[in-house]
């Protein structure tokens, strides 16, 4: 993939992470928004932080697993609430 790509994936994920920070701080879960804000710091597009492929693939797992554990809790706790 182009390097244009890969400086697009960094903007919108920091933006996307600050952004639920701001939502989780609002909730008063810190612990939801400490993470968000150091994912945001981890992918931020001016101050890279410089890692070997194999650890990248590593936090991007890592990432994907907190999203995705995330948003189906999420999903649980409003069924749950809705019923």
């Amino acid at each position: 993939m182009p390097y244009g790509y890969y400086q697009f994936v960094r903007l919108s994920t920091f933006i996307m992470f600050l952004a639920l920070a701001f939502q989780e701080n609002e909730k008063r879960k810190t612990l939801t928004m400490l993470l968000c804000i150091g994912f945001a710091i981890l992918l931020n597009p001016v101050l890279k932080v410089h890692f070997t492929r194999a650890v990248w693939n590593v936090i991007d797992v890592c990432i994907a697993c907190f999203v995705a554990g995330w948003l189906i809790t999420d999903v649980i706790m409003d069924r749950k609430s809705k019923t």
